[in-house]
């Protein structure tokens, strides 16, 4: 196209342009971003970039959706086409024609089918995954043995939780080989004895490297692997299959290890609150404890005898009174019935044959045994109840020996509290009392 030497107008310049631009076809490879697809849109716009510039793309509905690419952010494209220009905008942008997924963007591409596959297997599920010990005595690591990471789990199990032993089983963790290395690797210090909790971790790299924990072997063995893993794998942004099958998902190998570990000296400082909780809970149960056995202690039952027999000694005397009252009563309306009886069988006696004194004189016996037996049964209720009385009477305690001490005023001594030596003092006695002078007052425990 030659270029013509006449001024141009505006319109006319863009138009050259654009038909100049257009006429060169081209193949970029470059990083999606800011991808506009929406409902209705006639194109999907998007630009490419790399380390230095931007291009705005824009592709028709029809070929982006024939060409079977989604568009995100981050994937790497190859696309062919042409430049334009937008005349009323003034704006230059490339126009795709075709688009395939290139480099790394393929690879994320097999990883998201491999990713859907194990989802719809229940691979991912929360339900599936494991707790982990609060305490292993035992860890295993995968993990590299000449890479930073190796380091990086020793030395954080090594200040956090020194006791637990740690089982290294060491594999490669990228490049050819290194799928079937790791799952030996997962399958041999699962079946270690004692081991309790595993940690799968390598340290960062590119999204290549990381692939092997992006294989369905890698997966699978994370998956039937006979006790929990913890993976760290790369750093924060990095995601691979392997850490969404896991029982748990680190950002780091430092963050993993953490993860199977408890720090002791957290641990220290819970148990010295603990400690220090239960015995202020403990104090707070002696005294209380020891205040309502005061309490209990102050109770007049245990102050005074009294306050235990008084009531029972007078019911005792009361039945006793009652008895005196009855027993002679009852024994007069035995006698007089008796003697009725008697006289009643005097005056019938002339007018009975022999056997009928016979039956009439076995009766007589029989009453006459009755009415022993009853006179007999209250004279011992009698005797039970005086040997009761005679057993509570105070008399009867001062008769074994003991004393009653009384102050000046006929009040009785219980304690030695509130006496001093030169006081008055009465002592009871059984067959007496004694005036007494206090010379010497001794605490007792």
């Amino acid at each position: 196209m030659s270029i013509p030497e006449r001024p141009l107008s505006v319109s006319d310049a863009m138009t050259f342009a654009k038909g100049a631009l257009e006429n060169v076809r081209l193949r970029v490879l470059g990083e999606v971003s800011e991808v506009a697809s929406k409902p209705g849109y006639k194109a999907v716009y998007f630009c490419l970039k790399d380390g230095a510039s931007v291009m705005p793309c824009l592709m028709w509905r029809d070929a982006y959706d024939a060409s079977g690419v989604t568009l995100e952010d981050g994937r790497l494209v190859e696309v062919s086409g042409f430049f334009t220009a937008y005349a009323a905008k003034g704006r230059l942008q490339f126009q795709v024609r075709q688009i395939v997924m290139a480099g790394e963007g393929v690879l994320r591409m097999q990883v998201a089918a491999l990713a859907r596959q194990l989802e719809a297997e229940g691979l991912f599920e929360e339900a599936r995954k494991r707790s982990l010990p609060l305490f292993p005595q035992r860890i295993g690591v995968v993990t590299s043995p000449h890479g930073k990471a190796v380091h990086d789990i020793l030395r954080t199990l090594r200040r956090r939780y020194p006791i637990a032993e740690v089982s290294i089983a060491g594999v490669q963790v990228e490049g050819e080989g290194a799928i079937g290395q790791i799952v030996h690797g997962l399958e041999v210090a699962g079946r270690a004895p004692g081991v309790e909790v595993i940690v799968l971790g390598r340290g960062g790299g590119s999204y290549e490297d990381l692939m092997p924990f992006n294989s369905e072997e890698v997966a699978r063995a994370v998956a039937d692997c006979a006790v929990p893993v913890v993976t760290g794998i790369g750093h924060e942004p990095d995601t691979c299959i392997a850490d969404m099958v896991a029982d748990v998902r680190a950002s780091t190998p430092t963050a993993a290890a953490e993860a199977v570990a408890p720090d002791i000296a957290e641990l220290g400082r819970r148990l010295q609150s603990q400690r220090r909780m239960l015995g202020r809970a403990l104090s707070h149960m002696v005294t209380g404890s020891s205040h309502r056995l005061k309490l209990i202690a102050q109770r007049p039952v245990f102050c005074d005898a009294d306050a235990l027999l008084g009531a029972r000694s007078q019911a005792l005397d009361g039945l006793a009174e009652g008895l005196d009252r009855a027993l002679p009563a009852l024994v007069g309306r035995l006698g007089v019935s008796l003697e009725m009886v008697v006289r009643s069988l005097g005056r019938l006696g002339p007018q009975l044959t022999a056997t009928h004194e016979q039956h009439l004189a076995r009766a007589r016996e029989k009453v006459l045994a009755v009415g022993q037996e009853m006179v007999a049964a209250g004279e011992r209720e009698i005797a039970a109840f005086a040997a009761r009385l005679d057993d509570l009477s105070p008399l009867a305690i001062l008769g074994r020996g003991y004393a009653v001490c009384y102050e000046k005023g006929g009040a009785i001594l219980r304690s030695i509290d509130g006496v001093s030596p030169g006081q008055q003092v009465r002592v009871r006695l059984a067959n007496g009392s004694l005036g007494c002078t206090v010379d010497q007052v001794e605490v007792e425990e």
